[in-house]
C-alpha cells in the first residue's frame, strides 16, 4: 500500500513536470533548464511526501486540513520566489 501511494506522488509529479516541458516545445515564453526541472521535482516530491505524513501522522481532521494548507502556502511561495523573486532574495536571480 506504501509503495502505490509513492508511486501515485511520483507518477503525479511526472505528469506536472511535463506541462512546462510540453509547453517549451510550442513557445518561447517557457524557457526551463534541466536544473528548473531539478528544482521543481524536488520541491513537488518534498511537499508531496510531507502531505503524506500529515495525512498518516495527524490524527485530528482540522489540524490536517491546516498543516496541508500551510505546506502548500509555502510550496507556492518558494515557487514564486524561484520563478519572478517576489521577495526579491538571491535564489531568485536577482
Amino acid at each position: 500500500m506504501k509503495n502505490k501511494r509513492f508511486m501515485g506522488i511520483v507518477l503525479a509529479i511526472i505528469l506536472l513536470l511535463l506541462i512546462p516541458l510540453i509547453a517549451m516545445q510550442f513557445t518561447t515564453e517557457v524557457n526551463w533548464t534541466a536544473f528548473d526541472f531539478v528544482v521543481a521535482g524536488v520541491l513537488l516530491l518534498g511537499t508531496g511526501l510531507l502531505a503524506e505524513l500529515i495525512m498518516r501522522k495527524v490524527k485530528n481532521k482540522n489540524r490536517k486540513i491546516v498543516a496541508i494548507a500551510m505546506l502548500l502556502a509555502v510550496l507556492f511561495l518558494v515557487w514564486a520566489e524561484l520563478a519572478v523573486g517576489i521577495f526579491g532574495t538571491p535564489f531568485a536571480g536577482s
